[in-house]
């Protein structure tokens, strides 16, 4: 397959990467019934214990921002894996806290998360991956 340029072939070849990865990692989860953006949230509350974050700053830490996460904390509070408070002094204000069903979710798929990464990224060595990285940090970085 001929490319018009190399910037395009990287482009490409990142993108099959990713769906590739992502693939793996959702049929992962699917069992849990949730997706790998509710994972995501789940995540970002779980490093956020016990203070919680509003809605902005959840949305902020999106691995892939999404268009409504009003919603995305809907679906999740529904399904009881987090609560959320309005605060006290300034009821705009809504805190979002995952639940102890969450942090049991999180619990049961850490380990088979750890282990789709090591099968999927554990040929790689220590100098090669720790470049990858920064060649990706390198890439969201852009002028």
């Amino acid at each position: 397959m001929a490319f018009k340029s190399l910037e395009e072939e990287a482009h490409l070849s990142i993108q099959r990467t990713a769906a590739l990865l992502e693939h793996t990692f959702e049929a992962a989860l699917k069992p849990h019934r949730i997706t790998a953006t509710q994972y995501n949230v789940l995540r970002i509350l779980r490093g956020a214990e016990p203070d919680g974050l509003c809605r902005n700053e959840i949305g902020q830490r999106l691995v892939r921002q999404v268009p409504d996460v009003t919603r995305l904390l809907d679906r999740l509070e529904d399904a009881k894996l987090i609560s959320r408070q309005r605060g006290a002094q300034d009821r705009r204000y809504v805190t979002t806290r995952i639940t102890k069903a969450g942090l049991k979710l999180l619990e049961d798929v850490d380990g088979q998360i750890c282990a789709i990464h090591r099968e999927q990224l554990g040929h790689l060595n220590e100098e090669q991956l720790r470049a990858l990285v920064s060649l990706l940090e390198a890439v969201r970085r852009q002028p």
